[in-house]
């Protein structure tokens, strides 16, 4: 066994550091990438921005190089490769036999949107059919299979539109520099699920086939995305026509012009009365079939978004030009929401408002652009936020039916939110997406009648897992066994586990963010005159007396089977740490001093401890990286103010002791920084995470309290468990 000490006080280290590109700070503090906004609206429900444009001038400095140990986490999405078609596809007009125009809906460039409305309705309140559910092995089967089971049959000779979720997302990232995410992959409709569909129409006969999205950008930018995606190659393999629904007035002028913005008649009494349509849209809808291809994901403002929340890529609107850059105006209220909460206050009010109206809006495009079916790729589908926050589900399905309402209420049960009381304790009520809720209103619908069929539907019989974050400032994360979440088990969903039932940890506890029970640690008062010997032996009797906290999980929830103890003592010299590491292998550079701050101890095996001094201030926090030998990084974090402060020093004096043979380590230490020592009051809650590095191949990213997030993120402070401070 090897010990070694070293005590590290006020040490001289380098200024401050002001971050100078403060959007891109905080993105890699929530894992969000690399985001960039459309002017007036919110982060990527107005569609993505390339990476190749020049950003304007609040984004375009560059990051420094992250210093915690989360920035340089690998991605848990691969990219999605280039796909190079066979022959040059045609992204602008279509490659597919051209349709007749001139529907009876449509006359002289305008659209009789009463009419629409009439027809959608009367068909919406009228279907009480089943929503399929479908177990499946990928995306290209289940394409296939959803829609044999759930697609109308139409003569061959009908012209089909096809609209996936080709936009859903903040930007477009280059793996390289992303950690292997692109952005993209995760977020919309997978190119083999639509070619499923594809493939299951033109064995019904059908040769007018088109694909089409609208973004809101450029057609530079629509022609980057058709082949980085792959959705140009597998279009141009199918014969399918590929098209944007967006018009900028030069880059679709010739041929058909399919995103041509057509007015629409009747709808000044809506919520959206300066709603244009796609011509291409309008033809469909008047003498085709209009298939809406979502991909099956949560959404951090609608909540989800799969039927509903996919017609806004349809949504031009003629109050500013160009009309395809308006969409962000669908939802223009919550910039008010945004601005409140960047001056560092939060107003669930108004987000709820912004919220209820814009599900109105929704609710209204629906009416005059129902699809006739909805066709959803869940393969898998996606829990987290829709843009940096991904948590696949655990089976590949896919979700369809005529009625767009109730497939997203199946939906929204697979996902976890339906009849949600934890949903409900944070969003005024609303038990499900209010968009939801505001369709179910508008046409009269007994939701809860709804039916299921498929082979998939067993899988909505036993309470599902959910994983959501939201854009105001909470947090659903629920998986089967684990204790309810805030605001009781949802009726005849969640039944509530055994009253000893335990957090991970060995705690009881609730997260009053909305997100599962959050683990408790205790740091017992060290009786005055008695001492703590820091020599990493841990054999002082005060250690003896302190309670433990074990997990073995990883930021995902998952167990692995690397155990790691902890224990806390407080008294007036600041928070006496010990941590018992087993299954260790001892990965570390020794050849460093310990005597030195550490910058990126996180690549090697270390302990990390987050403390939130101040309760009220959650997203102001210290973090204190140790190594099994002692090495040692730390550093102040506010995300508020947008800055880190390296400079920071938890006046820690460290001790180790390491059994290499037994694959086990002892961490001792003393944190006495003025910041921690001010904390230290009895019966404070103090809001703190411990997390652990740990190996090579594979790298273990270990969390008492998970994160659960896509990928390794430990700076989610609203996932952080509790150190009481006991009398």
């Amino acid at each position: 066994m090897e010990t070694t000490r070293a005590t590290h006080g006020r040490r001289a280290r380098r200024s401050s550091l002001a971050i100078a590109a403060l959007p891109a700070l905080l993105a890699a503090l929530a894992g969000c990438g690399d985001r960039r906004r459309e002017p007036g609206g919110p982060p990527g429900d107005g569609g993505p921005t390339a990476a190749a444009p020049p950003a304007d001038a609040a984004t375009s400095s560059p990051a420094p190089a992250p210093t915690a140990s989360s920035f340089a986490a690998a991605s848990a999405h691969p990219a999605v490769p280039t796909a190079v078609p066979s022959a040059s596809s045609d992204v602008v007009a279509g490659a597919s036999q051209r349709y007749e125009a001139g529907p009876s809906v449509i006359t002289s460039d305008s659209i009789d949107g009463a009419a629409l409305r009439k027809r959608h309705v009367e068909r919406i309140k009228a279907d009480d059919s089943a929503v399929t559910v479908l177990r499946g092995q990928g995306p290209l089967e289940l394409g296939k299979r959803i829609c044999e089971a759930v697609v109308p049959r139409r003569p061959a000779a009908t012209p089909v539109l096809l609209k996936p979720n080709m936009c859903g997302f903040d930007s477009v990232k280059d793996p390289a520099k992303s950690k292997g995410d692109d952005g993209v992959t995760g977020r919309i409709t997978q190119p083999e699920f639509v070619r499923g569909v594809v493939q299951c129409l033109k064995a019904r006969g059908h040769t007018k086939i088109t694909i089409a999205e609208g973004c809101g950008h450029s057609h530079k930018f629509w022609k980057d995305l058709a082949q980085r995606t792959g959705y140009e190659a597998m279009a141009a393999e199918e014969g399918a026509a590929l098209v944007a629904m967006d018009d900028d007035g030069v880059y679709d002028v010739a041929g058909d012009r399919p995103g041509k913005p057509l007015a629409i008649r009747g709808i000044q009494a809506t919520h959206v009365p300066t709603l244009l349509m796609p011509k291409v849209l309008a033809e469909h809808l008047d003498h085709g079939l209009f298939l809406s291809l979502p991909r099956l994901k949560m959404h951090r403002y609608a909540v989800i978004s799969v039927g509903i929340k996919g017609m806004q890529g349809t949504v031009m609107l003629s109050d500013s030009a160009p009309a395809y850059k308006q969409k962000w105006r669908m939802h223009r209220e919550l910039k008010e929401y945004l601005d409140t909460k960047a001056a560092g206050q939060e107003d669930r009010a108004l987000y709820l408002s912004s919220l209820r109206v814009f599900a109105e809006r929704m609710v209204d495009v629906l009416e005059i652009s129902a699809p006739d079916a909805v066709l959803g790729d869940g393969a898998p589908a996606m829990g987290g936020d829709g843009f940096q926050v991904l948590q696949p589900t655990a089976e590949m399905v896919a979700i369809g039916g005529t009625n767009p309402v109730r497939v997203d209420r199946v939906a929204a049960e697979l996902l976890g939110v339906w009849n949600s009381p934890a949903l409900a304790r944070e969003l005024g009520g609303h038990r499900t997406s209010p968009l939801i809720d505001a369709a179910a209103k508008r046409f009269g619908l007994d939701l809860k009648a709804t039916a299921i069929t498929g082979d998939g539907a067993d899988l909505l019989k036993s309470p599902r897992p959910v994983h959501y974050k939201a854009m105001a400032p909470f947090r659903l994360d629920w998986e089967p066994g684990q204790a309810p979440l805030p605001g009781g088990p949802a009726k005849g969903l969640v039944p509530a586990p055994p009253a000893s039932q335990k957090a991970p940890g060995g705690e009881q506890g609730g997260g009053s963010d909305g997100g599962p029970a959050k683990p408790e640690a205790h740091a017992s008062p060290l009786p005055p005159g008695e001492k703590i010997v820091i020599d990493g032996k841990a054999d002082d009797a005060a250690w003896s007396r302190a309670k433990a906290v074990q997990w073995d999980t990883d930021y995902a929830g998952k167990r692995t089977g690397f155990t790691t103890r902890a224990r806390f003592l407080w008294s007036k010299q600041g928070l006496h740490a010990l941590f018992e590491l087993s299954n260790t292998g001892l990965n570390t550079d020794r050849s460093k001093p310990i005597g030195e701050e550490r910058k990126g101890l996180y690549k090697e095996d270390c302990i990390e401890l987050f403390l939130t001094p101040a309760p009220g201030s959650p997203r102001r926090y210290f973090e204190v990286e140790i190594g099994p030998f002692g090495h040692f990084f730390d550093i102040a974090i506010d995300r508020d103010a947008r800055q880190e402060d390296a400079a920071w020093s938890s006046g820690a004096t460290i001790a180790t002791s390491q059994d290499a043979q037994a694959r086990t380590a002892v961490i001792e230490a003393l944190l006495a920084a003025p910041g921690i020592v001010g904390a230290l009051a009895p019966n404070a809650r103090l809001p703190m995470n411990l997390y652990r590095m740990e190996g090579k191949d594979p790298r273990q990213y270990l969390a008492w309290s998970p994160p659960r997030t896509s990928k390794p993120n430990f700076h989610v402070p609203e996932a952080f468990g509790t150190l009481v401070i006991d009398p």
